[in-house]
């Protein structure tokens, strides 16, 4: 199991959502976190790429379809670690531009 870090802004998205809601992103990282690894090498994530022009290279996804919510988080293998980057709504590509944002000022 890779240990769950998240960013401050992250964090902040966590505690802003819906207590039922919340529940099941922390259950859907969870999950996740067993084996974060991309789809390709036989994990759960969603690679992401460019995404409406942001690069997001590096990065993966995981959607919960019912609830409309993205979370976005770039793995650090060294470490073992599943840094979550955002958790926001699926709403166009705002999700995309605001954690190229966010990758660009934790570095």
């Amino acid at each position: 199991m890779w240990e769950i870090e998240y960013i401050p802004e992250a964090e902040e998205d966590l505690l802003v959502l819906d207590g039922s809601v919340r529940k099941k992103v922390e259950k859907a990282i969870g999950k996740v976190s067993n084996n974060p690894l991309p789809k390709s090498e036989g994990g759960y994530g969603n690679p992401l790429g460019n995404k409406h022009g942001n690069n997001l290279a590096g990065l993966l996804k995981i959607k919960l379809l019912k609830d409309g919510i993205r979370v976005v988080y770039k793995l650090v293998r060294e470490d073992n670690k599943m840094k979550i980057i955002i958790i926001g709504l699926r709403a166009d590509s705002e999700v995309y531009e605001q954690a190229a944002q966010r990758i660009n000022n934790n570095k």
